[in-house]
């Protein structure tokens, strides 16, 4: 693969308090009017993240037509998976409903923070979102104790296929406690009940990895795609490629996917959370920059396949 860069496109003015910084993962979704929707999170001055969206030309998508003034999802009640943060991974729609599968934080005494994953279902377009329990659709277990998200759910012949990141260790990396966790997958009947452990389907290449970001699957032919990040102790993240024939094991292909950081700028120190849109014969990629996503979110555009 060959990508050109397309820049910036997104990053919070600050003039919202609930939105100053971070625009991340970029999450698309093309509307029923015809307009890309990017979902993302957006952070306060206390680095508590809210989803939002920005709207953009799906022809030129670096051009914003719309950023949304209030959270299309708020943070949890008191107490729940998601007081501390709440961050979109992945839009499924659901015979005209919106699901979205989202991480939730909770801050943590021995441990830094817990990441499950929740679900949330909008009847309105995507404009709001409503909590379709206040506990996550994937919980922990006896097996993946500490995070269970980052998910990517995909809706085949009725059935729902998720590939998703967990884990029940921490690391140390410079000085700063990292969580450690692979890339399973896992299957349902109905997009809300899911099992207790997934089948590990992308593992660690060496010991310099530690960690992936949110995957983003695509169908292609008979096979499946997988664009995702791979975190390192030594260079933060970068972005990764795989295929598969059955969406359950997979071929890494990091060397073939033609984008890394620039020699300066936004992008300059690691690029993340990758997510492909096709649009006739243009395919982009959306992907965060520098401190996983605090200096906004970026477009390239395919150039050989």
């Amino acid at each position: 693969m060959r990508w050109k860069k397309l820049g910036l496109v997104y990053t919070p003015d600050g003039h919202l308090a609930w939105a100053k910084q971070y625009a991340f993962p970029p999450t698309p979704v093309l509307r029923a009017n015809g307009e890309l929707r990017v979902y993302l999170a957006f952070c306060d001055a206390n680095t508590i993240g809210r989803v939002g969206f920005v709207d953009l030309d799906p022809d030129q998508p670096k051009r914003v037509l719309r950023v949304s003034e209030r959270p299309v999802l708020e943070i949890g009640s008191a107490g729940a998976f998601d007081e501390n943060g709440v961050l979109p991974t992945s839009i499924v729609d659901v015979d005209g409903r919106l699901f979205m599968y989202y991480v939730g934080y909770q801050l943590g005494q021995r441990v830094r923070y817990f990441q499950f994953q929740g679900l949330a279902i909008s009847d309105d377009g995507g404009e709001t979102f409503v909590r379709a329990r206040r506990t996550p659709v994937i919980d922990r277990s006896d097996a993946e104790l500490l995070h269970r998200t980052s998910a990517f759910v995909m809706r085949e012949n009725g059935h729902f296929r998720m590939w998703y990141v967990a884990g029940d260790r921490w690391t140390d990396v410079r000085g700063k406690s990292l969580p450690i966790y692979n890339l399973r997958h896992l299957e349902s009947d109905d997009g809300f009940h899911w099992g207790d452990e997934g089948r590990v389907c992308l593992d660690f290449a060496n010991s310099d990895e530690h960690a992936f970001g949110r995957p983003w699957v695509v169908r292609e032919g008979s096979g499946y795609r997988m664009f995702y990040s791979v975190r390192t102790r030594t260079r933060g993240y970068r972005l990764g490629f795989a295929d598969s024939a059955d969406g359950l094991t997979w071929k890494r292909r990091d060397a073939e996917i033609g984008i890394d950081v620039s020699p300066g700028g936004w992008d300059s120190e690691m690029i993340a959370y990758g997510s492909v849109f096709r649009r006739a014969e243009q395919t982009y990629l959306f992907y965060n920059g520098n401190n996983c996503g605090q200096t906004g979110f970026g477009a390239a555009v395919l150039e050989e396949w």
